[in-house]
């Protein structure tokens, strides 16, 4: 892989305007539900450009990113939270002893969260990349559903429904950002490596990628493995950004807002993800709004869940012009 590959004009001007929005962002006067938006933003796109690994560079279609999330916010609550803590929320049994002893630093154990979500995708991928299509997708869930199954019952270890509180919350820019900026380097590296072009090439035609000695087993594995861990590091930094933890924060919906991201950004382009989701997450928060009461006349009380609505044709109105664009282009 040549470095002029990876940094040309676009990625050297994207990595810099990044860097720099999250320089100047620590010296603006914002408050507390604002720095949560932008933080979200940072995690949004860690998960949405480790989905598009998957989804959009190798061609999979997994739907059970929402799975590894969940392992990967817990494992990093167990591992920051300190012994006290576990010995007043864990009510209804006590947590192991080796476990409630284990306090390490928020890094390692972010690093040891991506670490289990990836052994348990490479375990997961073994199986089901073996099924493609929808075959994939509802398989992927199925398991991700079996991982929530687990944490409600594992009361020793993750309390079981009940969730886990006092984890030590951490407010810094520098982290969300910085983890996102590694993410994006990683992402920008890999892609314009010969792997990631023979992901591409697996995307695009698999059997033709076969015929000249790509492994598409092999590589499919690997991305699944690769993009479940970061989807770990993505759900540890979310169990420290709320300070809380309940098997309810990651169900299908969760999968579904990141696969909007890749979708609008594009699939398989990293520096569109990257601005679909902060546009996606600041829309979703900042829209909030019109799910409190309103006065409608008819409807006196308003109408809750319109948030949804509204952003819903929103976004049919966005795919609509961009696949009408695409034709357009073709045509020309």
């Amino acid at each position: 892989m040549r470095s002029s590959q990876v940094f040309t004009r676009k990625n050297i001007l994207g990595l810099l305007i990044f860097t720099a929005v999250l320089v100047l962002i620590n010296f603006l006067p914002l408050d507390n539900y604002y720095r949560k938006i932008i933080n979200l933003s940072f995690i949004y796109i860690t998960l949405a450009l480790s989905l598009n690994l998957i989804n959009g560079y190798t061609g999979l279609f997994s739907l059970g990113h929402y799975g590894f999330m969940a392992i990967g916010a817990y494992t990093t609550a167990v591992l920051t939270m300190p012994p006290e803590a576990k010995d007043a929320y864990y009510n209804i049994e006590p947590i192991y002893d080796w476990l409630k002893n284990l306090n390490m630093p928020l890094i390692p154990a972010l690093i040891v969260s991506g670490i289990l979500a990836a052994i348990l995708g490479f375990l997961i991928a073994l199986p089901v990349l073996r099924l493609n299509d929808d075959y994939l997708a509802i398989a992927s869930m199925g398991f991700a559903e079996i991982i929530l199954v687990l944490i409600r019952t594992q009361f020793r270890i993750t309390n079981g429904a009940l969730g886990l509180k006092g984890i030590p919350r951490v407010d810094s820019y520098y982290l969300y950002g910085g983890v996102a900026l590694v993410m994006i380097l990683f992402m920008l590296l890999l892609t314009n490596s010969a792997k990631g072009k023979s992901l591409v090439a697996i995307r695009e035609d698999e059997i033709a990628a076969r015929s000249v000695g790509i492994n598409a087993y092999r590589y499919k594995v690997i991305s699944f493995t690769i993009g479940s861990f970061w989807a770990g590091v993505g759900g540890g930094l979310m169990a420290v950004m709320v300070g809380t933890v309940n098997q309810m924060q990651f169900t299908f919906q969760l999968t579904f807002n990141i696969l909007l991201i890749v979708v609008l950004g594009g699939m398989g382009k990293i520096w569109g993800t990257v601005i679909a989701a902060v546009i996606v997450t600041s829309a979703l928060e900042l829209m909030r709004f019109l799910d409190e009461p309103m006065d409608f006349g008819i409807f006196k009380d308003g109408l809750p869940g319109l948030r949804m609505v509204v952003f819903s044709l929103l976004l049919m109105i966005v795919v609509i012009g961009r696949t009408k664009i695409k034709r357009r282009k073709s045509r020309a």
